[in-house]
């Protein structure tokens, strides 16, 4: 019996001692160890699913302490009482929040608290009220959530049936005037100038080419700058007169500006006269001996009775330093039979072309 006394005391201390180092460990975790703590109640209105004594209480996401006791407020079912134990230094205010969080893939639930700003009155021990669903999780949200969209379409059953079967009206009548709504669409693109761009035609003036054999050439170097006209005929449009709308003419175009056309024949014109000595434009170099500066006063069809292409131009002809040689009026016409683009083009062509023959003897006579 005097053997085996040491064993069973040896046993009996080892026991003892495991025992207190779980019993410290377990305090340590659960009351935060040595330092001091301070103890608040928090009132839940609700439910609070999975909250267990030894809880973490978190303060702006920090741990702070944990749950020390938890029961049902004995003046009202709803409610649930808790206590928390949190480190003295955690600065609780009676305005701090109050909330709980579901932490984790398996959602282990925590108390939060979070800001707030007065101080806490000494003396008894505050509580803190928790927000209104506090205790409320994603699932029984989504259920809420779910209950609250049931019950408004449940109140409004009646309008919704008879929205569903207006639209379906609609959408009958929709699909029995298919046709007159793509006529009614192509209209308003008309109209609005919207839709598939039309293929606009351009026409070009064409510069006359047999002037025969240069029987005087050209004196020094002559330079033609672009012609100056009033803003309407700033344009690649058909001008007509009277001011008209053609259907023939809605897309065509001159190859460039009225002036800048007639800039490129004329100096075309001169170069099939004289290549040797043709002029250039003003662009081209720098200062010139000689400048043809033409002014554009007339570039129309006119339709007054028998349509016609109508040409009028001023020309000058001024030396390097300003002075004056000579000047001269150009006007011609050229009568077709239909108002279309090609008949007018053919006659344009055919008054520009005596129009620059008649320009470039005169030129050279002057020079």
């Amino acid at each position: 019996m005097e053997t085996r006394a040491p064993f069973v005391v040896v046993g009996a201390f080892v026991l003892a001692a495991i025992a207190a180092v779980f019993g410290f460990v377990y305090w340590l975790h659960n009351t935060g160890g040595l330092g001091p703590r301070a103890t608040y109640h928090v009132q839940f209105d609700g439910s609070v699913p999975g909250l267990l004594v030894g809880a973490a209480v978190l303060f702006n996401g920090i741990r702070v302490g944990e749950v020390t006791d938890l029961g049902l407020a004995p003046d009202s079912p709803r409610r649930v009482n808790a206590t928390i134990s949190v480190s003295s230094t955690t600065p609780v205010r009676s305005d701090t929040k109050v909330g709980l969080e579901f932490q984790g893939l398996t959602g282990v639930p925590v108390i939060a608290l979070e800001g707030g700003k007065l101080l806490v009155n000494s003396g008894a021990v505050p509580t803190l009220i928790a927000d209104p669903g506090a205790g409320q999780g994603m699932t029984q949200a989504a259920r809420d959530a779910l209950r609250r969209v049931d019950s408004v379409l449940a109140e409004n059953a009646e309008p919704l049936k008879s929205t569903i079967a207006n639209l379906q009206v609609f959408s009958e009548g929709l699909a029995r005037n298919t046709g007159k709504l793509d006529s009614i669409v192509a209209g308003l693109e008309k109209m609005t100038g919207g839709g598939t761009a039309s293929q606009k035609m351009t026409y070009d003036l064409r510069a006359p080419r047999n002037l025969g054999l240069a029987s005087k050439t050209i004196k020094g170097q002559l330079a033609i700058p672009e012609p100056t006209a009033v803003a309407m005929l700033e344009t690649q449009r058909f001008l007509f007169s009277p001011a008209k709308d053609h259907a023939g003419f809605a897309d065509a175009l001159w190859a460039d500006s009225i002036p800048k056309l007639l800039q490129a024949r004329l100096i075309e014109s001169f170069e099939n006269y004289d290549i040797a000595h043709a002029p250039l434009r003003v662009a081209d170099i720098g200062q010139t001996d000689f400048q043809l500066l033409i002014d554009v006063r007339r570039f129309l069809i006119a339709t007054d009775s028998e349509p016609a292409a109508e040409i009028g131009l001023s020309a000058r002809i001024g030396d390097k330093n300003g002075k004056l040689i000579a000047s001269r009026l150009y006007e011609d016409s050229e009568r077709f039979d239909k108002v279309e683009a090609p008949a007018a083009i053919a006659a344009f062509n055919d008054a520009f072309g005596r129009i620059a023959k008649d320009m470039i003897a005169w030129t050279v006579q002057a020079l």
